[in-house]
């Protein structure tokens, strides 16, 4: 039997797509497929350059169709749009077969982002043309000594004598993936003769010029994480994409749109992981009984699958806020950041789980799982870790809680619309104005559920925390603490977005209650660990006790949603 909430290549029909995103999923799968487990392993244990996946995306014009906006296809090619719901689509499928093809269209998107928001329209239009030809680009913002910190860029433009208005670049960047291949790689770095954030500039290069030297792949990964240099790069007047303030943007901005993809990755992992866990408990016979037979397994793997559902729910409506945003709507804001912190730290829980299960299997070098359970590790890492967006969430906490404005209601956004906005999301400031709608609404839906009550009195205590408890101006500067309490409010947003995707789809309220049943657990753990923090007031750590609530149990509803899980065992296998 096939699980309608997780994604299964044997039943996988989008039928909710256009025509001719339908036919490109649908080709993207069969040619993993056809492709097979042994050569899928082989390549991934090689360290094999993805020529022949890149080959195949120019073929059928996978990235082009995906990633040209709409002004920058123009009438010729009408299914060309940037559409956030099939990108996370295409995601979850790479990621199902394996990060590194998942790698080089995710640092593709990157590469386009400084793109697709310059005036430059000779820019544009040559990188519309490198898609069509089925080119790869790369983003080059980060530098071996500096990371991804901006301020301090190493890459210097030198401006040129000649009045041209062009430049010679001479720098470093480091941790460029696609670094090796791009047609087009955006890079960013600072003029000599400027200081200041005035001197930013971002422009494209070409990984296949004489002064662009290619240093090394920084992994030891068919992903190719390059370290690359500049030496008198001539950077003509229609290379640069923008200067000063809004290069400074066009970088944070381009992160904005990328690190959204990496939850979607997260999920296809954990999926194609479920499928190989839980066959393999099932057919494994101990003392006598399948695994499956033992209750802590039970529960592992019905945990892990509750979870991975929760991902799923979370990530699908985030990408309606993504498409609906605006000017006067920037909700994606924090809702891309927990889709970048939460969903991708969710997606390492599940795998742990079913690892705990499959034990020494989980090494074997036939498995996918072997793979998923060193890839999964890195995606929480990428585009700003775990507490880099923890920090960045905990911005949003008392307007989220505490002031909720009127909006009008955000609906399911899979019409073929090309998501304009994303590439004129303007200055990358102002996020103590953001707004968000009443999140209790969400809650009061599935008020008789009993886990999403028992949640819902955890969230009510955390808006007392804020009123009667919060960090004081001290304490706002130990961010150990502050993670804690970011925690606890990442929880409320996760629940609200499953919520309003339950009511959306329909979710079976069994398996909803039993994921709430977990992040009440979640919660009350994180809950102690803001108790045992050095810097807790007393009154802090009176709150955090008594925030501790105990999961509803009910036997008859977990025995349900694991016969759920028991049927995922047999229901897909890779071919050989």
């Amino acid at each position: 039997m096939s699980d309608p909430l997780l994604f299964n290549p044997r039943t996988y029909d989008p039928a909710h797509f256009d025509p001719e995103t339908r036919r490109l999923l649908r080709a993207t799968v069969d040619w993993f497929e056809a492709r097979g487990k042994r050569k899928l392993i082989e390549d991934y244990r090689t360290r094999a350059w993805l020529g022949d996946f890149i080959a195949f995306s120019a073929k059928e014009g996978l990235f082009a169709t995906f990633l040209t906006p709409a002004p920058a296809a123009g009438v010729v090619e009408p299914d060309q749009r940037w559409y956030t719901a099939r990108i996370a689509a295409l995601n979850e499928i790479f990621g199902f077969y394996g990060l590194d093809y998942w790698y080089a269209w995710q640092v593709t998107i990157l590469g386009l982002g400084p793109v697709w928001q310059s005036d430059n329209a000779a820019a544009r239009s040559r990188a519309a043309e490198l898609l069509s030809e089925g080119e790869v680009f790369a983003f080059g913002l980060s530098e071996k000594t500096h990371g991804a910190d901006i301020y301090s860029t190493d890459m210097l433009l030198e401006p040129s004598t000649d009045g041209s208005g062009g430049f010679r670049a001479t720098g470093s960047k480091y941790y460029i993936g696609n670094g090796n291949a791009a047609g087009l790689v955006s890079v960013f770095g600072r003029r000599t003769d400027v200081e200041g954030p005035d001197g930013y500039v971002f422009f494209a290069a070409d990984s296949r010029h004489e002064a662009y030297h290619l240093v090394q792949n920084v992994v030891d990964s068919s992903k190719y994480v390059s370290e690359f240099r500049l030496v008198d790069y001539p950077v003509r007047a229609e290379d640069v994409l923008h200067t000063g303030r809004a290069a400074f943007d066009a970088a944070l901005n381009t992160v904005n749109v990328g690190k959204f993809n990496l939850c979607t990755a997260s999920i296809g992992i954990c999926e194609h992981a479920m499928y190989e866990a839980v066959t393999h408990a099932q057919g494994r016979i101990l003392y006598g009984r399948p695994v499956t037979a033992f209750p802590h397994v039970r529960r592992e793997l019905t945990d892990a699958y509750v979870r991975l559902v929760g991902m799923k729910l979370f990530s699908d409506r985030a990408v309606d806020y993504f498409r609906s945003a605006g000017p006067d709507d920037r909700r994606y804001l924090l809702f891309n950041p927990m889709t970048k912190m939460k969903v991708t730290t969710e997606g390492e829980k599940v795998i742990d789980l079913m690892w705990d299960v499959i034990a020494a299997k989980g090494f074997e070098k036939d498995t996918y799982f072997a793979n998923a359970a060193v890839e999964i590790r890195g995606l929480p890492k990428l585009e700003g870790t775990v507490h880099v967006n923890l920090a960045l969430i905990l911005k949003f906490m008392r307007n989220h809680l505490l002031a909720p404005a009127e909006y009008a209601p955000v609906p399911t956004r899979l019409d073929a619309a090309d998501d304009a906005f994303l590439f004129a999301q303007g200055p990358a400031r102002g996020l103590g104005s953001v707004r968000f709608h009443d999140w209790r609404p969400a809650y009061d839906a599935y008020a008789t559920v009993p886990n999403v009550g028992r949640f819902r009195e955890q969230a009510d205590a955390l808006c007392e925390f804020v009123l009667t408890a919060a960090p004081d101006e001290e304490q706002s500067r130990d961010l150990d603490l502050l993670l804690a309490v970011g925690q606890l409010f990442a929880l409320v947003v996760h629940g609200q977005l499953i919520l309003e995707q339950a009511r959306l789809t329909g979710l079976d309220e069994d398996v909803l209650d039993e994921l709430f049943g977990v992040l009440v657990r979640d919660f009350s753990a994180h809950a102690v660990e803001l108790h045992g923090k050095e810097s807790a007031t007393e009154a802090q750590q009176e709150w955090a006790l008594a925030a501790v609530r105990r999961p509803v149990g009910d036997t008859e509803r977990t025995a349900r949603v694991w016969d759920r899980v028991e049927s995922l065992a047999g229901a897909y296998e890779m071919a050989p």
